[in-house]
Parts: structure tokens; sequence; C-alpha cells
């Protein structure tokens, strides 16, 4: 069974000084065409180090793609790496030259000679045009191997991955199945709680599961591999009925759902106005609700410390100052190890404070407290 790797090459990118978002985007378009991606690997701008990875990944997978290093400078070193790994010069493509000659004109713009280093490619190579930028790709077939390289740039990538490249891999490699995945979000339960109900199914080959955590949420992965949407769909409604029966009101949405979104919904529900006071948390959130609008009515950040009893108060009187029928309060008080965090919520039916205290790393506290007060409010 076919399976592939994904190298991003950038010195930048090991520097930390751009984000790569290339790899993810590639990974979510092979798994819409059913091929396992096992690895994503970066490599900085070595020739050397670039052919040493192919050669190494062609020992386990059959696809590579790459991006990034089919610029014209010196320090694009893509070509001249593929052919170092599959042992054979640099061929001159005349019509390549005069495609990017004519996307230089069409910006009222005249190539440097250093451009035509992009016209060199890997002996045998397959160019593959592009255009919506300069930089020519290719593919690179060897037996059983697929080397496959694509210019750095999303926006052409993209365009190249999904007008030549997906095509061109359904073909080649005879892809009928899909990769679909769903994601269930859990809130206010811990990772290793969540496991101890599902472990049993993380040891599924298909469907598979996986647990992702985040401070104060926890994601289940459920991916499947099928040969149709139709049974990819009944298959992964089948894990996650399962999931949702061991873990019920623990998950608290899917995919695209946001917890800010179903923790107002009571409120929507009741026709009751939100005033949220919170100290400690970097205003976080005053700004997560904000792009809801109604019915948050306002919200105050508060910088000074205060004691429980103190902060109560405070968040009543800002509810009643902002005709609210709801308040909701988060205060994180400092410490050097466990942090005490307060959650007040005041409504017209119950006035509680949940202690909570906090042992991870600080700069997490503001986000952990947050969605534990949105757990406390969807559950209104």
């Amino acid at each position: 069974m076919a399976s592939a790797e994904i190298l991003t090459i950038g010195t930048e990118i090991l520097l930390g000084e751009i984000t790569d978002t290339n790899a993810s985007y590639l990974a979510q378009q092979l798994r819409s065409i059913g091929l396992d991606v096992y690895r994503k690997t970066t490599v900085g701008d070595n020739p050397q180090r670039i052919a040493a990875f192919i050669r190494e990944a062609f020992s386990r997978c059959q696809v590579i793609l790459s991006t990034g290093g089919l610029g014209p400078t010196v320090d694009d070193p893509t070509r001249e790496a593929v052919a170092l790994a599959f042992g054979v010069e640099l061929e001159y493509y005349p019509f390549l030259w005069e495609q990017i000659q004519e996307r230089f004109s069409r910006y009222g713009r005249t190539p440097t000679e250093n451009n035509r280093r992009q016209a060199y490619l890997p002996k045998g190579a397959i160019p593959l045009e592009n255009p919506v930028g300069t930089a020519p790709a290719f593919i690179v077939e060897r037996e059983d191997n697929i080397m496959i390289c694509l210019p750095g740039v999303p926006r052409e990538m993209e365009y190249l991955v999904e007008n030549s490249v997906l095509p061109y891999l359904r073909e080649r490699l005879q892809l009928t199945s899909i990769i679909k995945t769903r994601i269930l979000h859990t809130i206010g339960v811990g990772e290793s709680l969540i496991d101890s109900k599902i472990a049993d199914l993380e040891t599924s080959s298909n469907p598979t599961v996986g647990l992702a955590a985040h401070s104060g949420q926890v994601d289940i992965r459920i991916a499947v591999k099928a040969n149709s949407e139709t049974e990819a769909d009944q298959k992964i409604k089948q894990m996650e009925q399962e999931i949702r029966n061991r873990l019920g009101n623990w998950i608290y949405g899917a995919d695209d759902e946001s917890i800010e979104k179903i923790a107002l919904q009571p409120l929507v529900n009741k026709q009751w106005g939100l005033a949220t006071c919170e100290c400690g948390t970097n205003g976080m959130l005053i700004q997560r609700l904000s792009p809801y609008g109604a019915p948050l009515i306002a919200g105050q950040y508060l910088v000074q410390s205060y004691s429980p009893e103190s902060f109560i108060a405070l968040t009543e009187s800002f509810r009643q100052s902002a005709n609210a029928q709801c308040g909701l309060g988060i205060l994180i008080l400092p410490a050097s190890q466990t942090q005490e965090v307060y959650i007040h919520l005041i409504t017209p039916e119950t006035r509680q404070t949940f202690p909570k205290p906090y042992g991870g790393p600080p700069q997490n506290a503001p986000r952990w407290a947050v969605h534990h007060a949105l757990d406390i409010l969807r559950n209104l």
C-alpha cells in the first residue's frame, strides 16, 4: 500500500522565522485521496542533507512531496539535491525558460540571468507548468519511487496540488479510497480520564482514534479510510456514537463547533444578557466572547488583585450596572506553584462559586480558566 512523506525545505523554517503551513495543507489534501502520510520533515537549505533525507525516506515510502527551494537564488537547493539523490545531472529545459520569461513579461518585468537556473531540472524530470508563479515544479519517477517538488509560496503550491498533483497521484497510484476525519471536543476533563474510558477504542485500526490535549480541552480524532464518502460517514458515525455513549456531557461539540458559541446558547434560549468580570486572564474571556455579540452585554478586565470575597462583590456590582441577568467572573490568584482559580456565576436562578486549583504552566492558566468558565456557562 502506497504511503507518502512530506518534506519542507528552508533554513528559515528551522530558525523559526516563518511558520510552515504548507505541510498541514498537503497532509489534508493527501488525506482526501486516501494516501497515508507517515512523516513530515523539515530540512534546511543544504543539498547534501536534502539528498540524504530523500534516499532514506524512499526506503520507507513510495511518494515524497517537497515544498520550497525552487527559486532562482544560490540558496534554493531543491533541484540540485534531487538530482544528487537520484544520481543524475541537471538538464536545461528551453521551454521552461520561455515560460519564465512570459510570466515576467505579464508584470512588465525582465527576468535576470539567475532566473534561468529555474529552467534546469534533474534529467528525466516531468515538468509541471506553474501558471500562477515563476518557479516550475517537477516530478521525478524512478521505478516505484515518486518525488514531487513544489514551490514554497502557498498560493502557487496549492494551485499545483489541486490542478496537477492530486489528479496525477490518483491515476499513477490508482487511488480509489478516501481518508476522512471527525474531531470531537471535550471540556472540563483531563486526557488521562478520557483515555481510561475509551482506551480500547484507541487500539482500533480502522477507524483510528487518537487524543490531543490542550489547556482545559481535549480533542478526540476519529479517522477512517473507506472506498466512498457514504462508507466513511457510516464508520465514523458508529465510532462517534460509541464514544459519545461513554463520555456523555464531557463532549461539547465537533469539528468547527466552538465552545464560545455553545456556551452562550443557554443564555440565548433564556433571553438573558451576560456581563463578564475577569482578573488574571489578560482579558481572554471577553476577547473570545466578543465576536459573538448578544447575549454578551459588557465585560471588564481588572489588573489589580482581589480577594475571592471582594471579587464576588465586584462581579455582582458590574452585572447590576450593566443591567444583565447573568454575571460570570474569573479570578486567578498568582502563586509560586499551584494557582487558585475562582469562577463566579450569578443568574436569576443561582449564585455559585467554583474554586479550581490549577497546577500547570502559569502561562496556560488563563486559557484553562476560561475553558472551565465556559463549561459552567454551557451547563446552565
